[in-house]
């Protein structure tokens, strides 16, 4: 007997979402009838699928393999049906995109109108989040990841590197001097993150022990306290390229400044098996060779 692609797409939702229930809320029906269609995969193959305790359920490895043969299956059926309907039409329908603001603020925004008048049919969705988001949990397509990626569950598309720049305003250098030598900065109002460690980390010798003297917990308000004279601070090209050409910010420690790529890399990140590929190739291709990284 065939097993049916609705069964084996809520063996799919368990396994992403981590759970029964988490399934059953993300596809809104009842978690028997999730269990349910498990369990019939299961007797119809004749193999355990899935381990399941009172705290997690796993993968045999069985049913790994199984999974990722029907992962590509499914996704080549989405991709026939897509290809059958709407042959010769553009991408329409939702497309729900997360990325930290500062990235919107300065990457995204300006890049909508365009992207609106070539794809009138697709509905783009902003929503920001300073950390990383579960994509089943928000019901989000893309989500823009910057830094090093450990989600191997994901696919990812490069949108390319984005450079650190460590800067301060015209102002702030003129009260306070020009740092010449990364020791230099021990005598400044140095500005960074809350919360991720990481986002202390200047690419610069001794980089890591940077003590901020000022913190926010949002990339943008690190920029505007920057430019109202506040410190120094450490922010990628992507938010301060156009401060810097304007001379509104002023980089400093060029010379000794270092490559940083765990903070640099650009990704799109999305599920393999997403059914609105065709609005998501869409987008990152339309919006890759006009980012300003």
């Amino acid at each position: 007997m065939l097993t049916r692609s609705d069964d084996l797409e809520m063996l799919l939702a368990v396994i992403d979402s981590g759970g029964f229930s988490a399934a059953a809320d993300l596809l809104d029906i009842q978690v028997a009838r999730v269990s349910r269609a498990v369990s019939k995969i299961e007797k119809q193959l004749g193999v355990t699928i899935l381990n399941r305790t009172t705290r997690r359920i796993e993968l045999t490895d069985e049913g790994r393999l199984f999974v990722e043969s029907v992962r590509t299956g499914l996704l080549n059926i989405q991709k026939a049906e897509q290809d059958l309907v709407t042959r010769g039409e553009l991408p329409a329908g939702r497309l729900r995109i997360d990325a930290a603001s500062p990235f919107i603020f300065h990457q995204l925004i300006p890049l909508i109108a365009p992207f609106n008048k070539a794809f009138p049919d697709i509905q783009v969705e902003l929503t920001s989040n300073e950390g990383i988001v579960d994509l089943l949990e928000k019901k989000t397509d893309i989500a823009i990841r910057i830094g090093k990626l450990t989600d191997s569950t994901l696919h990812a598309r490069p949108l390319g590197k984005s450079p650190l720049h460590i800067v301060a305003s015209p102002e702030y250098l003129a009260k306070r001097g020009l740092p010449k030598q990364t020791t230099d900065l021990s005598a400044h109002q140095l500005i960074g993150f809350t919360g991720a460690k990481v986002l202390n980390s200047w690419p610069i010798t001794d980089g890591e022990n940077i003590e901020p003297d000022l913190t926010a917990s949002n990339g943008e308000t690190v920029r505007q306290l920057t430019l109202a004279g506040n410190g120094i601070a450490c922010l990628s090209g992507f938010m301060v390229n156009e401060d810097i050409a304007a001379g509104r910010l002023i980089p400093i420690l060029v010379q000794q400044k270092q490559s940083k790529p765990e903070r640099e890399q650009i990704n799109a990140v999305f599920y393999k098996s997403s059914s609105v590929a065709r609005r998501i190739s869409a987008f990152i291709d339309f919006i890759q060779p006009k980012l300003s990284l």
